[in-house]
């Protein structure tokens, strides 16, 4: 393009998005070069009437979010992240990878890379995607096409492989399950409803009836301080100031003093990771034999509290749940959990969050997400003062009934979709994301079962049906084609995941993305993807607490080397099938897929779907809700033209499409009457039975009549929610025989200097000590807290480097000590680049990559969701010029201590 004049583009810098960014800013562009990021004022080309910033009046003050976009540093430092020297330069191939003779899958993640041509790669692509479709079926190819990964709309980066493939008869697609709301989504919904996720989905102007009613907030598990830079900039720190200065009392319940908590908490009660289940059955030990909770209202809104009265009183298995019982389980003092209780039965107390974290993404984390609602029923949930709040959703791709902050004029945006990833074919066959490596390494001659599509965002229906791998009649996977390569560091058990990744039945894997890190050092085929900013895009900014944005985001700097978009990537593999133009129709909408697969080439017709299988898909979508049930759209019919059509129609309402192109973006005033919204679940409180929950009864279930329906003896998640200590697949309690070995239990956060595994490689964030500890060998390692009680008993100190282990694997780290973490827990964040030393289970990595030795089993034998946080390891120091001598090759690796791992560690060969 060409791109060499200076000047100034907006752009969304939030991470993880489909259909919606976030944290809109300005890139300022000099000689072609990417000089600055900076905030962008939305007055800038609009007055104040026009825009309507709403402002919240509470208690003789005033809280309005400005009219300067509140950036985190992230976002400024994202211009190192495009200039990194850990970008794909070039289309790679693995050195010894021959598509003609040995592929040794046995080295993958080991072996170096060698520089190929476009016009090589593509073939390359093509001739192995035209393989195993005739060897296999369309079925075997595996495609990744979700987050974590940049917010791209029209330029894609979730998805556009999926395209193609679905033109060419189908695949089995990657389910994403609710990684940020396990807990809520498996659990909580069999409460209280609350789709799509489970949580605050259905509660318009909480922050206002926060502000101005409730005497506390318990920031359970949350920390506004770090997870909401990546989705939501600054906002929530700023209401967390003034909520003190309101007098609104904060208290956090969680095992380390987080950012939040150290800077806004008036209490910090630490429990140990993973045994919230326990405190919150003892405060309602405290609440049913002192008469401290609302029967009336459990009468009238609630059912099946009889039950649950049952079990916490000791009556079903002789252990009433005292908050002394609680205190051996979750660390918690027992004259601790009596104050909390009281206090909190005395006055208006809302629960906050940020997506939920680590506090529900262990084992068995439906017991803790259904007990909160339980809770927060027995103190009359939807009164004044008494709800849920997300610090990260003020407007979730703001739709309406899905804001907590004030509701923009005509209730939700524009309407910009994302590239998707969920088709019809692709529906058809699907594996749930914590269970890949299981399919991968499956027997042969056996099958995977589980429950639900497993896809982030479907109603509670959808859970209980069963599905199989492989499903009758289709192939298994041999071939593995992704766009968000961050399996290993984002998910659970990423030791298991890499040994199935270089397993022999996965005969190519394909990798396109914009940096050498994580999955992608386990490629066949790296295609080099271009950033946003690098791409032309139209974005809605959304989720940020200010006024909803309309954004035209102008491509800011030329691409770096031989980057292309990811549609550009999948397009040119497209065009070595013949098919190019029949992806393009289908794209653009000029031709339905069916009219696409009409015009395949001989050998991919064959492949596709009958039309009885096709309306039996159309059928399945139907049923779980999915998709609206909109034909076109469950078939995966022109994406681009519907959405450009959908933004230009929707923009049309507040100014001609081609005005917003021109001046740039556009902020959805706020609506007039959104202060006549009602807060939270103030309906249902008021009139239970006008305004039902999305339940089977409509009203809270304390006995979960789904799960006795559907699952009668699930001793993990049973109807009325319990305390599970362990189970055949899970022995992560301190209690369990595997804790004497393994006796500390390992707290996982979303990360401070990170979103998730991106960002790694930002030298402004790397440089800060609280980022890295600098270790003997000038390798920058990812920080480990140690509380000084267990450190003496190690004879650990500061700058120390120790392994974490345990059974599946060994992670680095680098200590600090401090009285921030509980005896007992050891904490590193999760999202660390992949550094390994020795590769799959019982492996080492060197970048304390600490997903890579999670348990590999699922939330609950009937909830496929992942288990990342407060699993059971050790550790001890460890001699890091002792390891050096060992592994010499992997200690020299091309490394900048700047931004650490360099693309050239792993370039073998320039051409």
């Amino acid at each position: 393009m060409g791109t060499t004049k200076d000047r100034s583009v907006y752009k969304t810098l939030g991470w993880c998005g489909f259909g919606a960014g976030t944290n809109a800013g300005i890139v300022d562009v000099k000689e072609g070069k990417i000089a600055r990021i900076r905030p962008m004022r939305i007055d800038e080309k609009y007055s104040v009437d026009d825009i309507k910033p709403w402002t919240i009046h509470a208690r003789g003050s005033s809280f309005t979010p400005g009219l300067k976009t509140t950036l985190p540093p992230l976002a400024y430092g994202y211009k190192q992240r495009v200039y990194s020297p850990n970008r794909v330069p070039y289309p790679l191939k693995r050195v010894d990878w021959d598509p003609q003779g040995e592929r040794h899958p046995e080295t993958r993640g080991i072996s170096g890379y060698e520089r190929i041509s476009w016009d090589e790669a593509a073939q390359i692509c093509a001739d192995e995607i035209a393989r195993v479709i005739d060897t296999y079926g369309c079925s075997a190819v595996f495609c990744q096409g979700d987050g974590h990964g940049e917010t791209k709309i029209i330029g894609g980066g979730h998805g556009c492989n999926t395209r193609l493939m679905d033109v060419l008869g189908g695949y089995t697609c990657q389910a994403r399950q609710p990684d940020s709301w396990e807990g809520w989504y498996w659990g909580a919904k069999h409460v209280w409803g609350m789709d799509p996720v489970g949580k605050q989905t259905l509660q318009n102007n909480v922050l206002r009836d926060v502000s101005q009613n409730s005497d506390a907030v318990l920031f359970w598990g949350c920390d506004p301080e770090t997870t909401p830079w990546g989705w939501g900039g600054q906002i929530a720190s700023q209401i967390c100031y003034w909520w003190t200065d309101l007098g609104i009392k904060s208290i956090y319940v969680c095992p380390d003093l987080n950012y939040g908590a150290a800077v806004h908490a008036d209490t910090w009660i630490p429990v140990l990771p993973n045994t919230d289940a326990a405190l919150q059955l003892a405060i309602a030990y405290v609440w049913m034999t002192e008469g401290l909770y609302d029967r009336s209202y459990i009468d009238t809104h609630a059912v099946g509290f009889d039950w649950f009265e049952y079990y916490v009183l000791g009556r079903e298995d002789g252990v009433p749940k005292t908050p002394k019982w609680a205190e051996e389980k979750c660390g918690v003092p027992s004259r601790r959990i009596k104050a909390l209780a009281r206090y909190w039965a005395q006055h208006n107390v809302s629960i906050a969050h940020c997506n939920g974290g680590g506090y529900i993404r262990s084992c068995f984390s439906h017991e803790p997400g259904r007990l909160e609602v339980c809770l927060l029923a027995m103190q009359a949930v939807g009164a004044p003062g008494r709800n849920q709040i997300s610090m990260i959703e003020w407007g979730l791709y703001g739709q309406q009934n899905l804001l907590t902050c004030p509701r923009p004029a005509g209730g939700t945006y524009f309407g910009a979709a994302f590239t998707g990833h969920l088709p019809g074919t692709g529906l058809r066959w699907s594996i749930p994301q914590t269970m890949v490596p299981d399919a991968i390494l499956l027997p042969e001659g056996e099958e995977l079962t589980w429950y639900g599509h497993v896809i982030a965002g479907l109603p509670r229906i959808d859970q209980f049906g069963q599905h199989r791998y492989p499903e009758p009649g289709a192939s298994r996977i041999h071939m593995f084609w992704t766009d968000t390569p961050c399996w290993s560091t984002c998910w659970n058990g990423g030791n298991r995941m890499q040994d199935a990744l270089r397993d022999p039945s996965i005969e190519f894997m394909l990798v396109q993305h914009p940096w050498m890190e994580n999955d992608t050092l386990f490629a066949d085929i790296i295609l080099p993807v271009s950033t946003k900013l690098e791409q032309t895009d139209i974005a809605t900014c959304t989720m940020c607490g200010h006024n909803d944005l309309a954004i035209h985001e102008e491509q800011a700097v030329d691409p770096v080397g031989e980057a292309r978009t990811d549609a550009e990537c999948v397009l040119a593999i497209a065009e070595k099938l013949g098919v190019a133009e029949l992806l393009v129709g289908t794209w653009l909408g000029s031709m339905s897929v069916d009219e696409a697969r009409a015009q395949l080439p001989e050998q991919f017709a064959a492949h596709t779907l009958t039309d009885e299988e096709k309306v039996a898909a159309f059928e399945e979508l139907k049923r779980v809700g999915f998709m609206g049930g909109n034909p076109n759209l469950a078939k995966g019919d022109g994406p681009r033209s519907k959405q450009l059509s959908a933004m230009k129609g929707g923009m049309s309402q507040y100014l001609p499409f081609e005005k917003f192109v021109e001046v740039g973006y556009y902020p959805f005033p706020t609506a007039d009457d959104w202060e006549d919204d009602p807060a939270g679940l103030i309906q249902f409180h008021d009139d239970p039975e006008g305004h039902p929950l999305d339940t089977p009864t409509g009203k809270i279930e304390f006995y979960a009549t789904g799960i006795a329906e559907h699952w009668p003896g699930d001793e993990e998640r049973p109807p009325v929610p319990h305390w599970i200590e362990e189970s055949e697949a899970h022995h992560e309690r301190l209690t369990c025989d595997r804790g004497k070995d393994y006796p500390f239990l390992v707290v996982s956060n979303h990360p401070r200097w990170r979103v998730h595994a991106e960002h790694d490689d930002i030298a402004w964030l790397r440089e800060l000590n609280a980022c890295k500890v600098i270790g003997p060998d000038g390798y920058r390692y990812e920080p480990v807290w140690v509380n000084p009680v267990d450190a003496r008993a190690r004879n650990l100190h500061d700058g120390d480097i120790v392994r974490i282990f345990n059974e599946r694997g060994n992670v680095l780290g680098g200590v600090v000590v401090t009285e921030r973490i509980m005896p007992h827990c050891i904490s590193q964040d999760h999202g660390a680049r992949v550094d390994s030393i020795v590769t799959g289970t019982g492996g080492l990595d060197r970048g304390g990559a600490n997903n890579l030795i999670c348990p590999g089993a699922t939330t609950s034998k009937n909830a496929p969701g992942e288990v990342t946080n407060g699993f059971l390891a050790n550790i001890e120091k460890v001699d890091v010029q002792a390891l050096a001598a060992q592994y010499p090759e992997e200690f020299n690796r091309d490394y900048d201590p700047a931004v650490g791992l360099i693309a050239s560690a792993r370039i073998v060969k320039e051409a």
